[in-house]
């Protein structure tokens, strides 16, 4: 994709490969967007696909007494296992609309086994970002509806102008957004996105409850601009602590009430154990150093 800025270097792009189709979700370009995922997660030296565990806390337990997250704990096995692959995802399609999800005229044609393969590869491709240990920003410059809206509701980040709609529109012709809804529900506040759901009307980016990092203005470049210096400040922190902060902050997050207890309590309870990994990695060790010591640090990772 011609024209977009150089990204920092330990930064990569991901790009939606169908914008003679307004970027429709094909089976196809689920298969390739599928493809450059494992490609950026894919371990150089072992073979080994790295995304993070389950957002669950029980895995927490699977830390303390397995080596097999060792990569997400220490710097050394980051770096042994992740060599040359990016810190920063930056998802970008082409034209004026980011993504339209899928495409009707395919899915219309497909047999119910048909059907079957692309929402798997779907889910696969939202499961992919979700567990990236690599930040994933979406730069949504243009319209984002079903699948589309899902896509971007799935990145770590997702960037628009104010202006920029979103639209859950399955319901409009009677195949309700029931997929799409997942990213929807979990980034945008619960009734709205319902109401959206519900009515397959469109909503203005600033308007999404603050899912979104909203551009204000019509300045020419500002977008653009934006996406910059949002990769470019994650490019700079450690990679190390964002993957296992993204994985702890989702986990405690899914904590629930239960009859016995506030949901809050069994967090907090569980974030101390969380942080107490955290502090002990060598990045969290270099990091309050470099602090106390009123230096910048030396990252590893």
């Amino acid at each position: 994709m011609h024209g977009l800025p150089p990204l920092p270097a330990n930064a990569a792009y991901l790009f939606l490969n169908n914008a003679s189709r307004r970027n429709a979700l094909s089976l196809s370009v689920l298969r390739d967007l599928s493809s450059q995922l494992k490609r950026h997660l894919t371990s150089p030296k072992t073979g080994r696909l790295l995304t993070l565990p389950p957002f669950a806390p029980g895995t927490l337990k699977d830390f303390q007494s397995s080596d097999a997250h060792r990569w997400l704990l220490d710097a050394a096995e980051w770096q042994s296992a992740r060599q040359g692959l990016p810190n920063v995802l930056v998802l970008r399609s082409k034209g004026p609309v980011f993504s339209s999800g899928h495409d009707l005229k395919e899915v219309s044609a497909m047999s119910k086994a048909e059907r079957k393969e692309l929402f798997d590869a779907c889910a696969g491709v939202m499961s992919l970002i979700r567990q990236s240990p690599a930040i994933v920003v979406g730069a949504v410059q243009g319209l984002a509806t079903a699948a589309g809206f899902q896509l971007a509701m799935a990145c770590d980040v997702a960037i628009a102008r104010a202006e920029t709609e979103f639209q859950l529109p399955g319901m409009s012709i009677g195949l309700p957004c029931t997929s799409p809804s997942t990213a929807v529900a979990r980034r945008v506040p619960v009734g709205l996105a319902y109401r959206m759901f519900a009515t397959a009307q469109r909503v203005r980016a600033d308007e999404l409850g603050g899912a979104v990092d909203v551009v204000r203005g019509l300045e020419e470049g500002a977008f653009e601009r934006r996406v910059m210096e949002t990769v470019s400040r994650l490019a700079e922190m450690p990679g190390q602590p964002q993957a296992l902060g993204k994985w702890a902050f989702w986990s405690q997050a899914g904590i629930a009430s239960t009859e016995e207890e506030d949901g809050f309590g069994r967090a907090t309870r569980w974030a101390s154990d969380a942080m107490v990994l955290h502090a002990g990695s060598t990045e969290a060790k270099e990091g309050m150093k470099a602090f106390l010591e009123k230096r910048k640090a030396k990252w590893s990772t």
